[in-house]
């Protein structure tokens, strides 16, 4: 067993109920917090006694719904077409980069995806991965460079008959239910079904997942409603609202995940709630996509905060969600996003053993150590405050993940980072020139 002690440090939950606790001790062993109170670590026998004196704790951030390919899209440079509308975005641009990915590239952009998320105090990172080129074992790559890199995740495969037809349909139907079983047992990275969105799945294709969510438990992870198409489609095909057809192949379930419902109607959401599924807003996708807001966000039950690809930065995603939402004359304020981040670990812990989300005993041992110099005085009643107005992944100076430092004193233990980017950038010109020529 190996004891970590941080000794005399600020611990702030950013998990209601929202609280601050100056001046303690926080006594880790292996992967979970033994205790949290005044001079808690001096009748410990500790391996390390690391100084946490001007300092604050608080729990890791989740990113509720990540893309990994994108890893290797930054600046991508191609010739592309006309980028009007949200179906023309996809085609001109997401769908020939996901084409384009082959195992090197999933490899270095789980790699990249996931230090730029440590690096941003960001522990989990719920995955949601397209490699039409590469299906089979695609999840094992993105779960490798994850666990290579320290990060705690879910991962799955994006089924789509947008390329393939049924036979696509099946190969990532059969990627997903393989690697949600294989995964059970990891400590790092495990599986859910996961798929495109409706307007490229048909009900086969559902049904298909429906049957590999209750064999191996997983729950789904979809995109739905991101832009109008998807409604209209649904309407148009099938007769049904979204959530209805999902609702048929049972495909909502309290560990499920549904993600950006901008275009969902009243009674949608109210059957998500009734399920317990959960919901991911991701603000700043939406923007980039201008696909719109989504105005019944406030009354989703299960709401967490993710990018959508656009990076691993909680503490910067969740500024501009709470800015869009002002901007758009929303009612809530800085505690209700947070707890909509803190909300993630909820997910989380559908998938792993243990509590998550709080600096307290009993909980899993993933956090942050902040360097976070407050002009003003940081107390419960506006912890929140200072996370949105304040903090920022510039304060971020240690990671834990599972009782292990994955970034100290911002340097990645074990890892030579500068090889890893300097290769990536070698990859992504491959990619880039290899995407160039694929028709849209």
């Amino acid at each position: 067993m190996s004891t970590i002690v941080i000794k005399n440090t600020r611990v702030m939950q950013t998990m209601p109920p929202f609280a601050v606790s100056e001046g303690v001790d926080v006594v880790i062993q292996d992967d979970i917090i033994l205790a949290v109170h005044a001079n808690a670590g001096s009748t410990v026998k500790a391996d390390r006694i690391i100084d946490g004196s001007h300092k604050t704790v608080i729990p890791g951030n989740v990113c509720g719904h990540h893309h990994y390919y994108s890893g290797l899209s930054r600046g991508m440079l191609i010739s592309a077409g006309p980028q009007n509308d949200f179906i023309q975005v996809l085609k001109e641009w997401w769908w020939r980069l996901d084409r384009g990915l082959d195992e090197e590239a999933c490899y270095y952009s789980s790699l990249i995806c996931s230090l730029d998320a440590i690096a941003a105090g960001t522990t989990t990172c719920i995955d949601h991965h397209a490699s039409p080129s590469y299906i089979a074992n695609s999840l094992d790559t993105i779960a490798k460079g994850m666990e290579e890199v320290g990060v705690r995740g879910a991962t799955c495969y994006e089924v789509t008959d947008r390329n393939g037809g049924m036979k696509e349909v099946e190969a990532g139907v059969e990627e997903n239910l393989r690697f949600a079983m294989s995964s059970k047992s990891s400590k790092l990275v495990r599986g859910m079904i996961g798929g495109h969105a409706p307007f490229t799945i048909p009900d086969e294709g559902l049904r298909m997942m429906g049957e590999a969510m209750k064999e191996s438990g997983a729950g789904l992870h979809l995109h739905v409603a991101e832009d109008k198409y998807d409604v209209v489609h649904s309407h148009h095909h099938y007769n049904a609202d979204i959530i209805d057809r999902l609702e048929k192949f049972g495909l909502l379930t309290s560990n499920s995940l549904l993600v950006h419902g901008l275009h969902l109607n009243e009674s949608e959401i109210a059957k998500i709630n009734e399920h317990d599924c959960f919901f991911a807003h991701n603000a700043r996708s939406n923007m980039n996509n201008n696909v719109g807001y989504c105005k019944n966000i406030q009354q989703v039950k299960n709401l967490i905060i993710g990018t959508d690809g656009c990076g691993g930065n909680m503490f910067e995603e969740l500024k501009l969600a709470f800015f869009k939402h002002k901007d758009q004359t929303g009612s809530w304020w800085p505690g209700d996003y947070v707890t909509a981040l803190s909300r993630g670990n909820k997910l989380v812990e559908k998938y792993f053993d243990g509590n998550f989300g709080r600096i307290e005993a009993g909980y899993k041992a993933d956090l942050n150590i902040l360097d976070y110099h407050n002009p003003t005085p940081l107390v419960a009643d506006n912890a929140a405050s200072h996370f949105v107005w304040g903090m920022s992944s510039n304060c971020v100076e240690s990671v834990m993940v599972d009782g292990k430092f994955v970034m100290e004193n911002r340097k990645f233990p074990g890892l030579d980072v500068d090889a890893i980017y300097a290769q990536a950038a070698k990859v992504a010109q491959r990619v880039w020139e290899k995407v160039d020529k694929i028709a849209p």
